[in-house]
């Protein structure tokens, strides 16, 4: 499946309950549709007035540990691997709401919400999506922390990460996002940490609900859970899951070829401020969906187009 040009939404609401990584608390999430020109938004139902804030950079407020929003005082923590999935299979409006202020971790990938908004379906809507389309590169560095995004026919992600550890190493993946794309080769990809730092982590009181269950951890020369890696590049194809996520907060799609070098969740959203700071990079599309829903789009951007529901 290649660009969606309609709006998409869930077609039902479908539930999951878990944990967090760092709290440990247990926590019910529902994901229900949502309608045109919604926007991805989250409601703590365990608070008064069950208050919702949009999933935007401009909520961030730590990226410290996970990507955080907030608003008037209360936060919904580790969005970014619902908010990959979101992102992946092309869903612009949903309301998800959850009985805590952190995300369940599932088992430490996006597969878990893959499955859960495949169960509930996805349904065009019969509205146009916005597209930033990048019309100028537009780079961002800082020692060697890399991200920068150019002009291109898609929306494509070149990510790279360096760690000096031997299983690991330098690893670099380079791919167009589709749903398929998406759903086969990122979103199974698992978190993961250095079993020293794990064992600090839970000496300060977090990583309370992190295990072998949701965390790929690794040694000082192995990877410690006994059914190995889902993938021999596991690790690079998590932190492109955390981008998509953490992009995915620019509120619309983007066309455009994304390259980030040893980039985290902090370094992903202080390029997300430079991005909208550069305003005469990019421009932004709508296009009024029409039966097969492909012909308009070429007289504004290059890329092919599929057909899609009406």
């Amino acid at each position: 499946m290649g660009i969606h040009l309609n709006q998409r939404t869930v077609a039902k609401p479908v539930h999951c309950s878990g944990i967090g990584v760092h709290s440990g608390k247990q926590v019910n999430l529902t994901i229900h549709p949502a309608p045109i020109n919604h926007g991805i938004k989250f409601r703590r139902t365990d608070l008064l007035n069950s208050p919702s804030i949009s999933a935007h950079f401009n909520m961030v407020v730590d990226t410290s540990l996970a990507t955080v929003i907030g608003y008037d005082g209360f936060i919904i923590s580790t969005i970014e691997h619902l908010m990959a999935c979101f992102s992946g299979f092309s869903i612009d409006n949903a309301l998800v709401e959850i009985d805590a202020y952190e995300m369940p971790i599932m088992d430490g990938s996006a597969a878990p919400f893959a499955g859960l908004i495949k169960t509930a379906g996805i349904m065009d809507q019969d509205a146009p999506r916005c597209f930033f389309t990048v019309k100028k590169p537009i780079e961002f560095s800082h020692g060697d922390k890399f991200v920068g995004i150019y002009p291109a026919n898609e929306f494509r992600i070149s990510c790279t990460i360096e760690y000096d550890h031997p299983l690991i190493a330098t690893q670099h993946f380079s791919t167009t996002i589709s749903d398929q794309v998406f759903d086969q080769e990122i979103c199974p990809a698992r978190t993961f940490g250095f079993l020293h730092e794990y064992e600090q982590m839970k000496r300060f009181g977090l990583a309370r609900g992190g295990s072998l269950d949701n965390v790929v951890v690794v040694d000082r020369d192995q990877v410690v859970n006994p059914d190995g890696l889902r993938f021999s590049d596991e690790f690079v194809r998590h932190k492109m899951l955390d981008c998509i996520g953490d992009f995915s907060l620019l509120g619309m799609p983007i066309q455009g070829h994304l390259v980030v070098r040893k980039s985290g969740h902090a370094f992903n959203h202080a390029f997300l401020k430079e991005f909208f700071i550069q305003k005469n990079a990019w421009e932004t599309h709508m296009v009024q969906p029409t039966g097969s829903n492909e012909a308009p789009w070429q007289n504004h951007l290059p890329f092919q187009t599929v057909s899609a529901k009406p």
